[in-house]
């Protein structure tokens, strides 16, 4: 392996223990005809009564020479700290393979196979931190194929004399976190029926609507709160896994429906979509189909697939075009509103309504952005013993958001676009001749 392909094989590599997040559940991986020489098979936070279970079988190399040093392919534990420090070693050719650096911890090397196409070992870790397994092949064109099966966890109990924990040191709390918020949604759903009996007058199909979003986003958090504590427990979510994918694809598309709906305006403003609203709803709700099976490609495979790197770009765009998507028919509510304000004498109701659209607009912005990429800067630079803590920092500001919007939608029985006096008319006018022209 020359100088340069081992920059990429480590950049690739980086990039790789930097977006993925801590799968934490007995894995298992078909590798077919590999040549890469570093191959992430999964990553966790372990405590100081952590445990690695390593099986593989039917191990072949393409090349059989019984002269291949096998000690240059095999299976080690690194964490992201150690792993720059290997590459400097690489680049500074101080050595020629990850498994030769003394900063890595060796799990299995192929020169202790002794002619046998399968192994089973268990290694301890009691140094606490986050690691990765990684699989390292040194040797030039030679393709490896075999069957890896992972299961890493920790020992509960302070002297690791309790049951297994399958779920990542700093993610171990995560099921009580999203069963506590499901409560809270299930809670809202409540208090909306409520709110929509008590105002049924002025229900519109809108309202009806957003109580199916919340009863989606409630079901979609408890059945990640039993997906997970399942995995804490067995490793498996014993298909839990398969209601959450489905829950969380309605989600994702209500979710953005609804807010291209707001943003339009349909049902409490106006009966119908334009042609060009109708198109973002087609552009909209086929992209979050894209999204959500990239998500299950991506959860399901694990960072060891040729094409996961692929798939995680795929999902990050289309979740950016979304985002963007559903912001153009709040801007063009709101341009359709400066233009009524001119030309229908109704200064008050309008300003009333274009205030709404722009702080709407404004808060939409701030979800996306602290969803995608605040979110995400904790994920990164917080310690792994407190990844928890992005979830809830997530969770937070998607349930605020939700709060925001029906707040501000929900029936008004005495709806504010009406009754307004002479002074408050002038008044009005006055203020929108004031505003600057209102832009992206």
């Amino acid at each position: 392996m020359d100088l340069s392909s081992r920059r990429l094989s480590s950049i690739l590599v980086i990039l790789l223990l930097t977006i993925t997040t801590s799968f934490a559940e007995i894995r298992k991986s078909e590798i077919r005809s590999d040549d890469r020489p570093i191959i992430p098979l999964d990553e966790f936070g372990f405590t100081h009564t952590g445990r690695l279970e390593l099986d593989a079988s039917k191990i072949s190399l393409s090349n059989t020479n019984p002269d291949l040093d096998l000690s240059k392919v095999g299976f080690f534990l690194c964490t992201r700290d150690a792993w720059v420090h290997v590459i400097q070693q690489l680049e500074e050719e101080e050595i020629t393979c990850a498994l030769q650096s003394d900063l890595v911890k060796h799990v299995f090397t192929f020169n202790r196979l002794n002619r046998n196409t399968s192994f089973s070992t268990v290694f301890t870790e009691n140094d606490a931190d986050q690691y990765s397994l990684v699989f390292a092949n040194c040797l030039q064109n030679v393709k490896v194929t075999m069957d890896v099966r992972s299961a890493m966890y920790n020992l509960e109990g302070k002297s690791g004399g309790g049951g297994r924990d399958y779920l990542s040191a700093g993610r171990t709390v995560l099921p009580k976190v999203y069963f506590l918020f499901s409560i809270i949604y299930f809670s809202l759903a409540a208090t909306w029926i409520y709110v929509l009996f008590k105002k049924r007058r002025t229900v519109f199909a809108i309202h009806f609507f957003m109580l199916g979003v919340v009863v989606l986003k409630a079901l979609n958090l408890l059945c990640e709160a039993e997906d997970k504590s399942y995995i804490k427990k067995t490793g498996s979510g014993h298909g839990w896994d398969v209601l959450f994918y489905i829950f969380s694809f309605l989600k994702g598309i209500t979710l953005f429906t609804l807010i291209v709906l707001i943003g339009t305006g349909w049902s409490f403003l106006k009966p119908y979509l334009q042609d060009k609203e109708k198109k973002v709803l087609m552009i909209v709700i086929p992209l979050q189909v894209v999204a959500n099976f990239a998500q299950v490609v991506i959860d399901e495979t694990g960072p060891y697939g040729q094409d996961w790197v692929t798939w995680k770009q795929i999902f990050l765009l289309v979740d950016v075009v979304c985002c963007c998507a559903v912001l153009f028919p709040i801007v063009w509510s709101i341009k359709n509103l400066r233009e009524a304000a001119k030309t229908d004498g109704k200064a008050a109701v309008n300003l009333v309504k274009l205030t709404l659209f722009r702080h709407y607009y404004i808060v939409v912005i701030c979800y996306i952005y602290f969803t995608r990429v605040v979110v995400y800067a904790l994920e990164t630079i917080t310690s792994y013993k407190y990844m928890w803590t992005s979830v809830v920092a997530s969770e937070l500001a998607t349930l605020a958001f939700y709060l925001f919007t029906g707040y501000k939608f929900r029936p008004e029985v005495h709806n504010p676009y009406f009754v307004v006096d002479d002074d408050e008319e002038e008044a009005a006018a006055e203020a929108l001749k004031l505003e600057d022209e209102f832009e992206l």
